[in-house]
């Protein structure tokens, strides 16, 4: 498959092009089930909708309450799973919440998301039938001045459950929010997000230290 620039990238600025890549790619018999469907911005501008909509908040009466860590599925039932969880950090530091923390939660620490991406990603790997796809959207961040890497964290996690990290694809943000009341920046500003492609079967590249590649 191609885009019209003749050949499908890693890297977009445009969340439409960027998952129109990915279903060209990893998504041809379609999208089976979205896990945090929300109100469905995934697929607009695109051509295609999941079959199943899940979200723990639902939007509308078409989409089913379920939480990402228990999926009222049978084992094996679904070929591919698109998952945008939450990533917002500092529940304790924050008196009003904003408009996102509302909607779609947040967590206190970057190892309680942590925890959340790991029941997810066993959930998933339950559901998903041998060869099944799993479309993962993770973001970088910082707390309390430190950086918290958490696409590296979700593949270690994906690989130690069973998946195969199949492609990683970047979205660099095109809005790019400043905070003025910065006085000493002690990172590099995070202006882009993750989607990993994970395949469930038995992976053929080692990942261990001191272990040799296949």
């Amino acid at each position: 498959m191609s885009t019209q620039e003749g050949i499908i990238r890693s890297v977009y600025d445009n969340q439409i092009d960027c998952i129109r890549a990915i279903q060209q790619l990893y998504l041809l018999d379609g999208l089976w089930l979205d896990a945090t469907y929300s109100k469905g911005i995934f697929y607009r501008g695109q051509d295609f909708e999941p079959l199943m909509r899940m979200d723990i908040a639902p939007q509308d009466s078409d989409t089913i309450q379920a939480d990402s860590t228990d999926i009222p599925l049978p084992d094996e039932s679904v070929a591919s799973v698109m998952f945008d969880p939450p990533f917002v950090l500092g529940k304790a530091n924050r008196k009003e919440p904003g408009i996102i923390c509302t909607r779609f939660g947040e967590f206190k620490t970057a190892e309680d998301l942590w925890l959340y991406y790991g029941a997810s990603l066993r959930e998933f790997y339950r559901i998903l039938y041998t060869d099944g796809v799993l479309v993962f959207k993770c973001q970088d961040t910082i707390n309390s001045s430190i950086n918290y890497f958490s696409h590296v964290w979700v593949m270690n996690e994906a690989v130690r459950v069973g998946f195969y990290p199949k492609d990683l694809f970047i979205l660099v943000a095109k809005n790019r929010l400043i905070q003025h009341n910065l006085k000493t920046q002690q990172h590099a500003r995070k202006y882009h997000s993750y989607f990993w492609i994970f395949v469930k079967e038995k992976c053929k590249v080692k990942y261990e230290a001191g272990e040799d590649m296949e």
